[in-house]
């Protein structure tokens, strides 16, 4: 280039600085972006589904799906190795035959996983009492077949933080199979297509993520030295999401069994509308932290330190403030939105909101072992977390029923956070700080949400007007 020439590059800011810069921060501004704006368009879809799904179906059909899907999701955490919180933190996380090696592992993951489905279909459809779940379970776990067939180009662009084609991909997957789940229940009025719905999502992803998402393909291949390191890093992941089943999927297990299959639609309907921010925070650590912390925990830059606790710091304020407005308006949002069938939901949103204040204020630090690949430290911390939890619901549900099973989940957090603090402290993500700040804003802004709306926080006491009702 001649001297004096201009770069056509030269009016933008420096690759290291600011929000379109190659830095890995600015990246990871650039995700969160992605994420969030990608997270807040699907749950739209996905609740303005759910308004008409509402009305076109039962309740019932909603307790059937929230069993289905209990199943599936605990069918992907009993058998997951880890393999893209792998790739995101191995050296070798661009090698072909590294990459090779982990696709052929999940591909075999997938088949495994949908014939487990096949074998615990009956099984479990007799411990529930519901026969269809025989015939669905097998058909909805071919989702899980279409998951494993994705190119681990995903997870490269995960790794490295370039999430816009990856997010809006998903995003026209998920827009997809919600409106066929809509047309085929305005059609049949049957909770069969919440199943298909659910299997057209994951169908589209997987043709959308071979066809326009760029990269290098894969193939069939195993390389014994990248296959020992998927498994010594993933037996702790492994282990470690069985630690997770219990806690994102124990509630509905518990309650399939203490609830009638309306009142577990209702319940699952306001669990829905109250874990929105809960969820929007978890996907957006899942796919940044990691490699943020890879980079910046043990770097001697105190700026890009500081800039990742800032960070945590934003995060933190905007989910805590998202969530008490939940907490405060859920009551009117279900008597507003929803038919006199589900308002009990009403009160689950109160109660699980209040409850999630507390659970976001540690949310990111298990990330921090998992950016180190210190797996076995992350599943010390998982299991705690999953006896906790998991004891501390059915405790409270067989004392008190639903408001039980709030107070115990709630007490369960609470006495976690010092193991999860310990872990974050150890790898030198822990900020006390932010959490004397933000633990007691988070305690008394649900006491707060939980005091206003106390006539629908009652109903969660069985026996009360509008209760749910055991079994």
């Amino acid at each position: 280039m001649a001297e004096g020439s201009k770069s056509p590059n030269a009016s933008k800011p420096p690759a290291e600085d600011g929000f379109y810069g190659a830095s890995m921060l600015a990246r990871a501004a650039r995700g969160s972006t992605w994420t969030a704006l990608t997270f807040f368009i699907s749950q739209a879809v996905r609740f303005a589904a759910n308004l008409i799904l509402a009305r076109l179906l039962f309740p019932e059909a909603f307790g059937i799906m929230a069993l289905v899907t209990m199943l599936l999701v605990a069918l992907t955490l009993v058998s997951d190795m880890g393999i893209s919180q792998s790739i995101m933190q191995s050296k070798r996380g661009d090698e072909p035959a590294f990459m090779d090696t982990a696709w052929t592992m999940q591909i075999i993951r997938g088949v495994v996983l949908w014939l487990a489905a096949c074998g615990l279909a009956l099984p479990v459809a007799a411990f529930y009492d519901q026969p269809d779940i025989a015939v669905m379970l097998p058909i909805a776990a071919v989702s899980l077949v279409f998951a494993a067939l994705e190119p681990i180009r995903v997870e490269t662009a995960n790794r490295h933080l370039v999430l816009g084609r990856v997010t809006a991909l998903d995003l026209l997957s998920i827009i997809t199979g919600t409106v066929s789940m809509v047309l085929i229940a305005w059609v049949t009025h049957s909770v069969w297509s919440l199943v298909a719905g659910w299997v057209v999502t994951a169908a589209v992803r997987l043709a959308l993520m071979w066809l326009f998402l760029p990269g290098p393909g894969n193939r069939i291949y195993w390389e014994k030295r990248a296959g020992s390191e998927l498994l010594n890093f993933g037996i702790w992941i492994f282990l470690s999401s069985i630690c997770g089943l219990l806690v994102l999927q124990g509630d509905r297990a518990i309650l399939g069994k203490f609830l009638s299959i309306d009142g577990l639609g209702i319940y699952n309907i306001g669990m829905f509308l109250a874990s929105f921010p809960l969820m929007l925070a978890m996907t957006v650590t899942s796919r940044i932290l990691i490699p943020l912390y890879r980079e910046h925990l043990k770097d001697e830059d105190l700026t890009a330190r500081n800039r990742l606790f800032q960070l945590r710091y934003v995060l933190t304020g905007v989910m805590i403030l998202g969530l008490f407005c939940l907490a405060l308006m859920g009551p009117w949002i279900v008597q507003t939105l929803y038919d006199d069938r589900y308002l009990a939901a009403g009160g689950i949103i109160v109660a699980l909101a209040s409850v999630q204040m507390i659970t976001v204020v540690s949310l990111t630090y298990d990330q921090a072992a998992l950016a180190t690949g210190d797996s076995r430290g992350f599943f010390l911390v998982s299991v705690t977390k999953a006896l906790l939890t998991f004891g501390g619901f059915l405790i409270g549900v067989m004392i008190m029923g639903l408001l039980g099973a709030m107070i115990g989940l709630a007490c369960a957090i609470l006495l976690y956070y010092p193991f999860n603090a310990a872990l974050a402290r150890r790898h030198g993500a822990w900020d006390g700080r932010h959490d004397l700040i933000f633990l007691p804003l988070a305690l008394l802004l649900g006491a707060i949400a939980v005091w206003v709306n106390l006539p629908d926080i009652k109903m969660l006491i069985p026996g009360s007007a509008g209760a749910f009702h055991l079994r």
